[in-house]
């Protein structure tokens, strides 16, 4: 059974941590490498934990075949061949080297998806800290064993995978040198609707394979992935674009800069609002104490002359008895002239 938690360039993932957010370039740089630089700055810029790409060309991930079963049929994608989608998409290899020094010189993580064991190859001498397995290939257990062969923790996507395929997954993983799977609950749809997103597989997830759970997300917006990390999710993966109206691959289902900011510091707030059960006065609270009601003298009241609720009242702030004890005070004597304003105690009670 893998650990509560991963790490991945000494930050540990895990439900104790704060989420570990992923920003997913994917085909989005629209074949410029240009572009694609100028979207690790952007990426940067935003907070993210981790930047990641994906390694593959076209003849890496298909076969430039037109029969039936080549070709995409509704969604965004329709009527295309996979060997036209990928050959569109791909981040070219001889990109790599130039991706992952952008990324060091603004201090951010990059890894990527390998699609085949050469690309496996070229980002573990590139020194990508980890490696992240599409939902599409947690069933290729020869490539999982020999990414996870280097020795590297796998982020493993569960889009389409029954329990018995994630179980083989991990356990593929860990048995051939990985150090920590981590599992992302994901919906394989572009876009994916909220409706599907049924973020509460992630604690049940979470039970079941004793490793950390996070969420790949295709929904529009912030709103899931906040959803997430509310029950346990302890990292987001999410597309980013420069913007939509670029187009690209994945521009529809992508998260523009500023949105992309704003999905960081939602998930960690969210994060942090969760805290642990607590019924005790907080210290930011203890200041507001004194305003809470009491009882209070609302009409001058003479001495030996009976305590009513015309003249005790309960109000703020809180310097007399506390309301509670109202009816143990109305009726009796007081013992003293009292003026109105004054904060009741039991001195002034017969």
């Amino acid at each position: 059974m893998s650990a509560p938690f991963i790490e991945i360039a000494g930050r540990k993932i895990g439900v104790d941590h704060p989420p570990y957010v992923i920003c997913e370039l994917s085909g989005n740089h629209n074949g410029s490498l240009d572009r694609c630089l100028e979207m690790v700055d952007a990426a940067a810029d935003t907070g993210c934990d981790a930047i990641k790409i994906q390694t593959y060309t076209a003849d890496t991930i298909t076969l430039d075949v037109d029969r039936p079963e080549f070709k995409i049929h509704g969604g965004l994608w329709d009527g295309r061949t996979l060997y036209e989608l990928y050959q569109e998409a791909q981040t070219p290899f001889e990109w790599h080297a130039a991706i992952f020094a952008r990324a060091r010189q603004r201090g951010v993580t990059l890894f990527s998806s390998p699609f085949d064991e050469t690309a496996v190859d070229l980002l573990h001498d590139l020194g990508a800290p980890a490696f992240k397995i599409a939902s599409f290939e947690a069933v290729d257990l020869p490539l999982i064993r020999y990414a996870a062969s280097k020795g590297k923790p796998l982020i493993i996507s569960t889009g389409m995978a029954n329990l018995e395929e994630m179980r083989t997954a991990r356990d593929t993983a860990l048995a051939a040198g990985a150090p920590g799977v981590l599992l992302l609950h994901c919906v394989s749809s572009y876009p994916a609707t909220f409706a599907d997103a049924n973020v509460r597989t992630i604690p049940d997830m979470a039970a079941r394979f004793g490793c950390p759970i996070g969420l790949s997300d295709h929904t529009p917006g912030t709103a899931a992935a906040v959803a997430a990390v509310a029950v346990g999710a302890c990292c987001i993966e999410k597309h980013f674009t420069l913007a939509r109206a670029d187009g690209g691959p994945d521009a529809a289902f992508s998260l523009e800069p500023a949105e992309f900011k704003a999905l960081v510091a939602d998930t960690k707030n969210a994060w942090a609002a969760l805290g642990v059960a607590h019924y005790d006065v907080l210290g930011a609270e203890r200041a507001n104490l004194q305003f809470r009601r009491s009882l209070y003298v609302a009409a001058d009241v003479k001495a030996g002359q009976p305590l009513t609720r015309a003249n005790i009242r309960s109000v703020r702030p809180g310097a007399g008895l506390p309301p509670g004890e109202l009816d143990k005070v109305l009726g009796k004597p007081a013992t003293r002239n009292l003026a109105r304003g004054e904060p009741l105690d039991w001195s002034m009670v017969g």
